[in-house]
């Protein structure tokens, strides 16, 4: 009989995805990718301490928050993680520097699929690029991740300066209110099909949106991508499925 040896190295294994995580205090709802419940394989987290949402969601976040995220990526891939991402797509301009200190893949936001859904869709249609403050989000964080928008056309689709969203995730709250958040991810489509002159597919920067994901693309027709959608891509990369 042949023998089956297992290599070693790391002190857990069968966490493949690692995520480095903002530091928060905010429910995270099944969907959302802090619950470990929205995947079907286990999650590696990793807290980084002090990286508050204020400090991330502005025109750039806070630049002394590079080291902290870099070394918070090197102890994932010394535990044994095979990818890591993070808890939120404004951090898309720390992409090149964070892949660079470690020797597995690295996808800080779902910004980085907007090439991949440009080019399957026909021409002239809109991504629209969903996030908390369309204010801040800005052509910078697109060149992050390896594109702008003078190459892709998007509609960045902003939550109102009174919203619950932004003032649930952004300010930290520790409780929400699940029906207030999901009309207003329906009143934020609405919106978008309405002004946006050739709407193609809807696009999520911000991963507190992803458990809302299924009634947008209800409401728009259209096709949502999310951080989970770029997750789930990279595990069955990682893992495919056996068909011999």
């Amino acid at each position: 009989m042949e023998k089956m040896i297992m290599k070693g190295g790391f002190t857990n294994y069968g966490q493949e995805i690692g995520v480095l995580m903002l530091d928060t205090v905010f429910p995270r709802p099944k969907g959302d990718i802090g619950n470990a419940y929205s995947y079907d394989f286990p999650i590696r987290y990793k807290t980084v301490k002090g990286a508050a949402p204020s400090r991330i969601m502005g025109d750039t976040p806070d630049a002394e928050l590079l080291s902290p995220f870099i070394e918070a990526a090197r102890e994932l891939e010394a535990e044994g993680v095979k990818a890591i991402t993070t808890s939120c797509g404004f951090l898309a301009p720390f992409q090149k520097q964070i892949a660079s200190a470690v020797n597995i893949p690295v996808f800080t936001s779902a910004l980085l699929q907007a090439p991949v859904i440009h080019a399957m869709l026909p021409p002239g249609k809109i991504i629209g690029v969903f996030t908390e403050r369309g204010h801040h989000l800005n052509n910078d964080h697109f060149k992050g991740v390896g594109w702008s928008m003078e190459k892709i056309p998007v509609q960045i689709q902003g939550m109102k300066p009174d919203a619950q969203f932004p003032a649930t995730y952004i300010g930290n709250r520790r409780e929400l209110d699940i029906e207030a958040l999901k009309e207003e991810m329906l009143g934020m489509t609405r919106e978008f099909m309405e002004t946006c002159p050739n709407p193609g597919a809807i696009l999520f920067e911000c991963t507190n949106m992803c458990p809302f994901s299924s009634f947008v693309a209800e409401e728009s027709g259209l096709p949502v991508f999310d951080v989970n959608t770029l997750i789930n891509t990279f595990y069955l990369a990682k893992n495919p499925r056996k068909y011999l």
